[in-house]
Parts: structure tokens; sequence; C-alpha cells
């Protein structure tokens, strides 16, 4: 792996199996290897490489109100996933497992090792990129015939990917679980309707994840057999294929929620504006200060050490005196119903100076949902009936 100084880390790929898109991919990943060579600050975080020693556990926050996260636990309920292997077990997978993993409802690594202490769930398959679009069939397939009642919405993420998953569960709020859709952070190229960047992690609804497993992987006509490299590209053309949409993960002003990258290259971003990324994205995006909602889902490359400070910085770090509530929740959609698209209220100056939360309230006021923030309420007397502190 390598830190780039403006970009991302990547390594050197080539597709395998995949004729009608050659042409373009390798003209990707000649891009990034361009940008590679020309980055002048590409030195590595000194702990990517190394097995970061046990860091104890954070203190507890007994007087927090979690009324709303924990409503929405239930409500929203996910399993979530994580690509690893066993070289990254102890160096990697485990930070996810005490840092945000611990955050969703059943969390599974897949890995082709036995680790009792993450654990993993061993599949029969090769390591080495690849194998990446064999081990996610499989993955899924495995989730598929154990978890599929145990869970309405299904994230793969990989041992890199750093995630708030009460943002997730936010985010899908609204959506029927029955609706085949998919949300990620989406690119344009090889598929029409788009894909999911796979560092950033995507989330299949149930629908997505049984039509992918009873009807897609079986099927070569809807999804590739055997395995590629680059499986974020195969899993979007086969949902696409299974009519799976491929859903807009934005927040109601555009702002992205889910990033391929870690945070500092979002916020401030390099200059070279013939990078692969911006011609890459789905959507025009404000990349700098004003590029992120405040409710946002995920980040790749994250180090394991940078997981812990994240995990401060969002779930311990508290500016005194400043207290921020909560927009409300917008009303539960029919299967088949989507959100519409956003409003592209950004900031010209590029600085973080709108607030979203504003926004949103304002903007969705006709839409909430009275009975589930009557529940919500009622949830919080019940806490002050038995003497909590909310």
């Amino acid at each position: 792996m390598v830190r780039l100084g403006e970009g991302s880390v990547v390594a050197s790929l080539k597709i395998f199996n995949t004729p009608l898109t050659i042409d373009g991919f390798d003209s990707y990943i000649s891009r990034k290897r361009d940008f590679i060579q020309n980055s002048e600050n590409s030195t590595p975080h000194p702990h990517i490489d190394e097995t970061l020693p046990d860091v104890g556990s954070f203190h507890e926050h007994p007087y927090d109100d979690t009324t709303v996260a924990d409503q929405l636990k239930k409500e929203v309920r996910i399993l979530c996933w994580v690509m690893t292997n066993p070289n990254n077990h102890k160096k990697k997978a485990r930070h996810v497992k005490k840092t945000w993993g611990k955050r969703c409802n059943i969390l599974l690594f897949m890995s082709s090792g036995e680790d009792d202490e993450l654990p993993t769930v061993k599949l029969d398959v090769g390591e080495g990129r690849e194998n990446l679009w064999r081990k996610v069939k499989e993955a899924f397939k495995y989730v598929y015939a154990h978890h599929y009642n145990d869970a309405d919405w299904f994230y793969k993420a990989d041992d890199d990917t750093y995630a708030v998953i009460e943002n997730l569960r936010y985010m899908l709020y609204p959506y029927n679980p029955e609706t085949p859709v998919h949300f990620g952070f989406k690119f344009k190229p090889f598929v029409k309707q788009g894909y999911m960047s796979g560092g950033s992690g995507y989330v299949l609804s149930k629908e997505a994840l049984r039509r992918f497993v009873v009807e897609g992987i079986p099927d070569p006509k809807m999804c590739l057999p055997g395995t590629v490299v680059n499986e974020d590209i195969e899993i979007g053309k086969c949902m696409e294929n299974l009519n799976v949409t491929a859903g807009d993960s934005r927040d109601w002003n555009g702002r992205g929620r889910m990033f391929p990258f870690i945070p500092e290259h979002h916020l401030l971003p390099g200059k070279d504006k013939t990078f692969w990324y911006w011609s890459y994205m789905f959507y025009k995006t404000d990349d700098g200060l004003d590029c992120c909602s405040d409710n946002a889902v995920s980040f790749h490359y994250v180090d394991p050490a940078q997981m812990y400070v994240m995990d401060y910085l969002i779930y311990h770090l508290k500016p005194y005196g400043v207290v921020r509530s909560h927009s409300r929740l917008p009303d539960k959609l029919q299967v088949g119903e989507f959100l519409p698209s956003p409003e592209m209220v950004t900031d010209a100056s590029n600085e973080d100076s709108m607030d979203d939360e504003d926004d949103v309230i304002g903007n969705t006021t006709s839409t909430t949902t009275t009975t589930t923030a009557s529940s919500i309420a009622a949830a919080t007397e019940e806490k002050n009936d038995a003497g909590e502190v909310v």
C-alpha cells in the first residue's frame, strides 16, 4: 500500500475477466499509478504496517441521551460483514471490532483463516486481490443462509473502512428493506446506473440480498462467474441486471455521506483535477470544507490508530455548552419508493458555514413521521420515570 499526500491508497490492479471494461479500467489504474509517482508527500502513517498495541477502552457516558439511536437500532437492523484476511486479523480487523463494528446489530469477519478472537467466518476462498469477487459472493451467500431474517440491511466493509453506524441507520430509516436497492459512494463508469466504491462500503436491502444470492450468483447472465479483481464493478453490474436500484446516499443538501478516502482527502482535496476521482464520481461534489454531511456514514483507508482517534472525536469529545438537536425523522416509504433527489445547496465560499440540521428540519417539516416522533418521546418519558437523566 502507498499513502498519498493528496489522494488515496492504491494497489497495482489488473482486471481479469471483463473484456468490455479492460481499456477503461487499465486507464483508471494508469492514472492512479501516475498520481502516486507525482505525489510529493507519500510518507506512510507510522501505524499502517505495524500491529498497534492494545490501547485500552474508552470510558462510558451513562448520562448521554441515546433514546433515538436506541430506537433506530431496533427499527433499522444492520448486519455488517468485514472483508479481511489472516495477515490483517490482528493488524486491522480487531480494531474494527473495538471501534465502529461493535455498533452493528450483527458483526461478521470474512476471512480464509480461522480466528476465535474475532471470530471469523472461514470461507473456502483464496486470498489476494484476484479472489475478491469470489470472496464477496461467498460472503453474501453465507449471510443469506445464516442471517437473512436477523437483519434488514446488509453492509459490506473493508478492514480499513470506518463507519458511523448510527448515521447509516438514519440514512436507511425511510426505506423499506423489501425495496430492491443498494447504497454507497457511487462511481459512474462501466455501469449505466453507477456502481458503489468497495472501500467506503455498500449496503444491500433485504430484497437486494435475496436477488443477488438466489437469482444472480447462480445465473452467469446476471452475475459474472469465477473471480476478478474489481469486485465493486462486478457487483454493480450484477445489481443492475437484477433491477436493484443504485440509490443516492447524499443528504438533503447534496453533501456526501459515504466516501472512498480518509476525511482529510475530502476536506482538503488535491488540486489536480486530472486525478481519476473527479471524472469517476457520479454526482458533482463540493469537496473542500463543505464536502461532507454532518451525518457522514463512512470513510476508507482509515488505519487502526485513526479509527480510535475518530471514535474519540465522534463519541467522546464535546464542546461544553453546545448541544445540537437532531433532525426529525422522515416518513417511512412504501416498497419501491425513493426519496427525491437532494437540493444542491452549497456554500460558494467552500466553508462549512451552513447548518445541515437546520436546513433538514426546514425542508422536511411536512414529511416527518409523527408516530415515530411520538414513540421516541414516550421512550424518553419512560427513562425519566425510571429515574434516568436524559
